[in-house]
């Protein structure tokens, strides 16, 4: 699929979207660091939170998208940013920090890497990671009821992202390396200004899985479907404003000296 990422797009919900990264750097039980990556940097936002936090350190910042990248690095000269896949990027053992807000959830066997991730860290080292855990939320199964029932129905049949395991399937993976594991969920209400504004913002993100293989005449009529059941699923509240539902998945892991010092 081509670049299509949108910092813009993205951006737009800049503050609601970065408090997600806010959240999770703030569990980070690390008092000082010298190098620290932000994978999947997207625009910079949650770079900037890291600059700000870990005075001095060396900053990283990847991503696959060049729109992103270009983005981040205009908006946050301080840090160095390099394209780079993060379903195959592992850190180097001077790494006092893998930072990972919102991107890990794209890729399929996250839950394998997981693992290999923290064996490259030096021990005392931090893996943290936050995922949308909203499968199942109507902004996602209304997605995949559109994709269904059109005439698109066949192409879409294989985009949407699998939902996340248990959370205990987690915690059995990575409890071996650590030495403290934290998980937590934590369910966002955002208000937005309406059915719209909902459409938009997954237009920035999953959406773009089910409308971006589809010629402009077939995405039209898609969005258009997908808005009139957003609209049903998602009523205006007495303010006129609509609440967005986002669960959020996050893990701190910091590594153990020996992977059989967790276990024991």
């Amino acid at each position: 699929m081509s670049d299509t990422w949108s910092p813009f797009a993205y951006l737009r919900f800049s503050d609601e979207r970065t408090r997600a990264a806010r959240d999770l750097l703030a569990q980070v039980p690390l008092e000082s660091a010298r190098k620290v990556v932000d994978v999947g940097c997207g625009p910079g936002n949650s770079t900037a939170l890291l600059l700000a936090r870990f005075a001095g350190a060396e900053i990283l910042g990847i991503d696959s998208s060049p729109a992103m990248i270009a983005e981040a690095r205009r908006s946050v000269p301080e840090a160095r940013f390099v394209e780079a896949d993060a379903s195959a990027w592992l850190p180097s053992p001077d790494t006092d920090l893998v930072f990972a807000n919102a991107v890990y959830h794209w890729i399929p066997d996250h839950l394998l890497l997981f693992p290999r991730l923290l064996a490259c860290l030096k021990p005392g080292a931090v893996a943290a990671i936050q995922m949308p855990d909203n499968f199942a939320e109507p902004t996602h199964q209304l997605m995949r009821q559109v994709a269904d029932d059109g005439p698109w129905a066949e192409r879409l049949s294989r985009v949407a992202r699998p939902s996340l395991p248990p959370v205990r399937v987690f915690f059995d993976a990575l409890w071996p390396s650590t030495s403290r594991l934290d998980i937590w969920h934590t369910i966002y209400n955002h208000v937005l200004d309406g059915p719209d504004a909902i459409v938009d913002w997954v237009g920035g993100t999953g959406l773009r899985a089910f409308i971006d293989p589809l010629p402009p005449d077939e995405r039209a009529d898609f969005l258009s479907r997908y808005r009139g059941r957003i609209a049903q699923a998602y009523p205006r509240n007495a303010g006129g404003k609509v609440l967005l539902r986002f669960p959020r998945l996050f893990i701190v892991a910091v590594r153990s000296t020996a992977d059989t010092n967790a276990a024991a």
